[in-house]
C-alpha cells in the first residue's frame, strides 16, 4: 500500500478548507446567540438613530451595542459589557466621535479581552459617525501583568 503524503500546497487548501468551516460555524453560532438575546426591532430602531442624537444619554451604550457585529454575542454571552468613559467630536468634514471605552462585567477579567476589544473597535469604526475607538488606560490594570504586556504588544488598539 502506497501511503499518501500530502504537499505543502495541499496542507495549505486542507488548513485554510478547515479555517474557513470554522469561521462560517462561528459566526452562525454568534448571529444565533444574538438573535436569542435582542429585539430585533428594538436593534433596527437603535441602528437607525444617530448617536450625535443620543450623546449622554442612557440609550447612547444600547446603541453601540447594536453596531456591534459578532463580537456581541462574547460580550453578552459572558456577561460583559461596555461603558463610554469620553467622547469628543472628531475634527473634519462632517459630525463624528472619538470615542474611548471601557469593558464592563466579566470581560474585565477574561483572557479573550484583546480579541473582544478589537472587534468593538473594528465594529464601530465601520459605522460614518465614529471616527476612532479608543480604550481607557484604566482597563490596562485589570490585566495582570503578561495579559498587560501581551495586549500591548499584540493588541491592535490604543489605551489612553
Amino acid at each position: 500500500m502506497v501511503a499518501f503524503e500530502p504537499t505543502g500546497m495541499e496542507e495549505d487548501d486542507l488548513v485554510a478548507a478547515y479555517a474557513a468551516e470554522a469561521k462560517a460555524a462561528m459566526s452562525a453560532e454568534a448571529t444565533k446567540r444574538i438573535a436569542e438575546t435582542v429585539d430585533p426591532e428594538e436593534e433596527k430602531r437603535l441602528r437607525a438613530t444617530s448617536l450625535l442624537t443620543l450623546i449622554h444619554t442612557t440609550t447612547m451604550v444600547p446603541a453601540l451595542l447594536s453596531r456591534l457585529g459578532e463580537v456581541r454575542a462574547a460580550l453578552d454571552g459572558h456577561g460583559g459589557g461596555i461603558a463610554v468613559t469620553k467622547l469628543d467630536w472628531a475634527e473634519g468634514e462632517t459630525e463624528a466621535l472619538d470615542l474611548v471605552l471601557d469593558l464592563t462585567g466579566a470581560c474585565l477579567s477574561c483572557g479573550a479581552a484583546p480579541g473582544t476589544l478589537e472587534g468593538v473597535k473594528t465594529d464601530l469604526e465601520k459605522d460614518a459617525e465614529i471616527t476612532s475607538v479608543r480604550f481607557d488606560k484604566a482597563l490596562l490594570e485589570s490585566f495582570d501583568e503578561l495579559g498587560r504586556e501581551f495586549i500591548l504588544a499584540h493588541g491592535a488598539v490604543e489605551f489612553v
